[in-house]
């Protein structure tokens, strides 16, 4: 995608997309992957309305389910992929994705948020955006619990309180944060539960859709957090 026609500036997007794929998603797990499939078109054609362009997209996926349960599928990712050239890849790993396990109610949510954090973010180009959207219909573990973080391939680096991973997201002109501040958004679809209801309310930058299981994804609200990223570009 070029957008350098009209004297656009070239806007570099990178989105990251952490998915609960645990059994409890599975009645909407298949909505939730169709918008994760159309995401790029549809962002794409809303841009176009507004007369803005997409230089370069890249999409990540972080599907997670609970490192307490079962630490060898809990996590689930691919790097960044550029569209339109990595799209067979991506639309290959987002198909294969299965509503399977999970233990308890709470997930590894904070876990894949934190990795989704930690992504390899575009820095160069004239503007950009880094947009991390979270789909779950569950509470997540606390950063630190030693049912998680005692298992074999629990990720080392992974912060071990809610304060450290808002260290990280960064405030203002936090020294911790590991994202360009005027590039970032956070976007949960999630229950209006902890830790989500205290990130939503806490962290800069942050758009909270409230869910409930088996609720799934209405056209409406994935319409609005694509209006909300193409409106902050």
């Amino acid at each position: 995608m070029n957008a350098q026609s009209n004297g656009n500036l070239a806007y570099a997007v990178d989105i990251v997309l952490c998915v609960d794929v645990t059994a409890s998603m599975g009645p909407v797990l298949e909505r939730v992957k169709k918008s994760a499939l159309d995401f790029h078109s549809r962002l794409s054609t809303v841009m176009g309305q507004k007369s803005k362009a997409i230089s370069q997209l890249r999409l990540r996926i972080v599907a997670f389910r609970d490192f307490a349960d079962n630490p060898g599928d809990a996590i689930e990712s691919t790097e960044f992929l550029t569209f339109p050239d990595q799209e067979g890849d991506y639309q290959s790993f987002v198909q294969g994705l299965e509503p399977v396990g999970g233990g308890d109610i709470p997930e590894s949510g904070l876990e894949a948020l934190a990795l989704a954090i930690r992504s390899r973010w575009e820095t160069g180009l004239d503007r950009r955006r880094h947009v991390i959207v979270l789909f779950t219909d569950a509470s997540a573990h606390p950063l630190g619990d030693p049912d998680a973080t005692s298992v074999q391939g629990y990720p080392a680096d992974i912060p071990r309180s809610l304060d450290d991973l808002f260290e990280e997201w960064g405030y203002s002109r936090s020294q911790a944060s590991l994202m360009d501040n005027s590039a970032k958004r956070l976007v949960l679809f999630a229950p209006d539960v902890e830790p989500w209801s205290e990130i939503a309310e806490e962290w800069n930058l942050t758009m909270h859709f409230p869910s409930r299981a088996g609720d799934g994804l209405e056209e409406f609200e994935m319409d609005e957090i694509i209006n909300t990223i193409a409106n902050s570009l």
